[in-house]
């Protein structure tokens, strides 16, 4: 059966970087094939003073794309002030996105995994509301955030989704329920590239956009246009703008979190750029997941050490920096080319 899925986004309009849309696509097409049961959306509240609100038009145009229905929620403005905070006298709009994460472990027959894909807040939140719900529902957080190198001083500088909220990035390793932690760079020093211990990857949108459906094209279109009205349902079925498809294909597109979704629906990519089960795999895979002890400071720098006796605590790594890239390229290509 699949995976119950909760996703967990910095996903807004304007966007704030268009990845966060590449990957609600890919969780949308993974449950739009039955290999994840997608449960709901999470959006990170906006910054203080920032110019973005959070999209849940783009979540409604996936939804009638695919035909599903997946509710969408908005988490707290508040950080935490410390590890254990609960927030449990918060308004009801900052508690909205904690109680249908619990509501949903709750009322779920299997264990439900959570990708975090920007501020770890609300998750965090949830686990420390009720940590013995998520030691016995959560199947595992998914974090994507902080940078993986061994070495504590090049590790030391945060990550950007470590920076919305690093009391709560702490609190995620605390959590009674398997972790598995893809940092999203190894460290930060020079040119943005394929790591052994960071997700990091990027493509040309020429590889994917010009071959995606019209409806598709002009989901990506409305949000790099960053079109603020509520006409999201007629924009979808406009003839997608052939000078503006050719514009954006010619962009080069960051990317991070497509494994942690690969990993919910019990998948992986081979050197080939194949999607294959996690069994069939074996060493054609170029990234993996390897035990490790992990440790996250007050100042939440993470420190850890691979440990063969780990069950619950999993770490991200490249096993094919030369392959990596063009592979998860294929695999995003042919995630996003199968949707209608």
């Amino acid at each position: 059966m699949a995976t119950p899925l909760i996703h967990q986004t910095d996903l807004f309009r304007p966007h704030n970087d268009p990845d966060d849309h590449f990957d609600l696509a890919c969780v949308y097409a993974l449950a739009l094939q039955g290999k994840v049961d997608l449960r709901g959306i999470v959006i990170d509240h906006p910054p203080p003073k920032s110019e973005w609100n959070p999209d849940v038009s783009a979540s409604a145009q996936m939804n009638h794309i695919t035909g599903l229905t997946v509710p969408a929620v908005v988490g707290s403005s508040q950080p935490m002030r410390s590890p254990g905070d609960t927030q449990a006298s918060a308004s009801p709009s900052d508690r909205a996105a904690v109680r249908f994460i619990l509501d949903t472990l709750r009322q779920s027959r299997q264990r439900v995994a959570i990708t975090v894909v920007g501020s770890c807040r609300d998750v965090a939140l949830a686990g420390k509301t009720d940590p013995a719900l998520f030691a016995r529902k959560c199947a595992g957080v998914y974090i994507n955030a902080g940078t993986g190198s061994p070495d504590p001083k090049r590790a030391a500088t945060p990550e950007y989704n470590v920076t919305l909220d690093p009391v709560a990035y702490r609190a995620m390793f605390e959590l009674p329920c398997p972790v598995y932690w893809l940092p999203c760079f190894e460290d930060y020093e020079g040119e943005w590239r394929v790591k052994r211990y960071g997700t990091y990857w990027r493509f040309r949108q020429e590889e994917i956009l010009p071959r995606l459906s019209p409806r598709m094209q002009n989901f990506f279109l409305c949000m790099f246009e960053r079109i603020r009205d509520t006409g999201w349902l007629e924009y979808l079925y406009r003839q997608p703008d052939a000078g503006k498809i050719a514009y954006y294909s010619k962009q080069e597109r960051n990317m991070w979190s497509v494994a942690s979704f690969l990993h919910v629906a019990g998948v992986t990519v081979t050197a080939d750029g194949e999607i294959v089960p996690l069994g069939r795999a074996k060493e054609t895979a170029v990234y993996t997941f390897q035990p490790v002890r992990v440790a996250c400071s007050e100042t939440a720098v993470t420190t850890w050490r691979p440990d063969p006796t780990s069950t619950n605590r999993l770490m991200f790594m490249v096993k094919d920096i030369e392959r990596y890239q063009p592979a998860m390229t294929s695999a995003l290509k042919s995630l996003l080319t199968a949707l209608p």
